[in-house]
């Protein structure tokens, strides 16, 4: 792999707060080291479509206290084609650009990696979700704002909860991956955490809560990770726990993609600059097909193949934090 001297920048899929701090740093970090930087608009889809254009290092000023992303995302079913992916390869030529750096998930990867098996092109890749369920890294671009978030609400919603009496149940974004769930439960202080990790049962639910109202508390707040067994479903399991707890006058919360949205914690502003740089470095180191990701507050590499296995497993100890404290 010959030294870059122009590379490409996109953001694909969902969008999380730190993306804009993360391109900021390939943009400077490319100007550093007195390389072309262009800025490929709509993801993949703009990469078919030559959506593209130069950016230098006044291009990104004042975007780094900004949620979402500048470049805008988008999911291309086109570039799961050959004819589309050999579209993008000719749009990177025409451009001379020589090297791609995507801001993503697993699926952004998962694509990033067919196409460097088909055409030899240099991708190194950023895990940008809220979610945190890539795999080799102990963070994602977005996750501890998303957090914040929902803490931030689940403790507006307890005092509605607390002045009327009532439970609620709020569902958290997370996919497959229990992460916001269990670490904003723990934070807001919640009475229970559905998870898709660990498949509590609707009985075990309902055991639960009713000592909970036997030991004195008057409201109660239960976390549901939006791929959780039990709450996927979660008006039908409201109606389930007020059919079995008559004591129970249940409110649903979905919060939804206002977890997406804001301005990105310090956290996430932090790893996003310190990813964009190591992924510009692991270009210039000839590396590719790998992910830039953070295990033990070290940048690190691991490839496209581990990154995409899914998320880390759940953190037992947090698990037995949450049963212990919710006494």
């Amino acid at each position: 792999m010959k030294k870059p001297t122009k590379i490409g920048v996109l953001t694909s899929g969902g969008d999380a707060p730190g993306m804009n701090a993360a391109i900021r740093a390939v943009v400077r970090s490319c100007a550093y080291h007195n390389l072309k930087c262009i800025g490929i608009y709509r993801g993949l889809q703009g990469l078919i479509e030559g959506d593209f254009q130069e950016l230098n290092a006044r291009s990104v000023k004042n975007i780094i206290n900004r949620g979402g992303t500048f470049l805008k995302s988008a999911r291309s079913k086109e570039f799961k084609t050959v004819e589309g992916r050999k579209k993008a390869l000719e749009n990177l030529k025409k451009e001379n650009i020589d090297a791609l750096i995507v801001i993503g998930g697993d699926g952004t990867f998962a694509g990033a990696s067919v196409f460097i098996k088909e055409f030899n092109f240099p991708i190194v890749g950023l895990p940008g979700t809220i979610d945190n369920d890539i795999n080799g890294t102990d963070y994602t671009i977005g996750y501890d704002t998303a957090l914040n978030t929902v803490v931030e609400a689940i403790d507006k919603i307890r005092d509605t909860a607390n002045s009327h009496n009532r439970l609620f149940l709020v569902e958290v974004m997370g996919r497959d991956a229990g992460d916001i769930a269990l670490n904003a439960g723990i934070g807001a202080g919640a009475e229970e955490i559905l998870i898709p990790e660990q498949n509590m049962g609707r009985e075990r639910l309902l055991e639960s809560l009713s000592r909970s109202k036997k030991s004195g508390k008057t409201s109660s707040i239960v976390v549901v990770s939006e791929g959780d067994q039990v709450g996927k479903n979660i008006f039908g399991l409201a109606q389930y726990i007020e059919e079995n707890l008559k004591e129970y006058e249940v409110r649903v919360t979905v919060l939804g993609h206002i977890q997406r949205g804001g301005a990105p914690s310090c956290y996430d502003r932090v790893l996003a600059s310190r990813l964009g740089v190591g992924a510009v470095d692991a270009l210039l180191n000839g590396e590719t097909n790998v992910m830039i990701g953070i295990v033990h507050n070290k940048v690190t590499s691991v490839p496209f193949s581990e990154a995409i296995k899914g998320s880390n497993e759940i953190d037992k100890e947090l698990i037995r934090v949450a049963d212990i404290i919710s006494i």
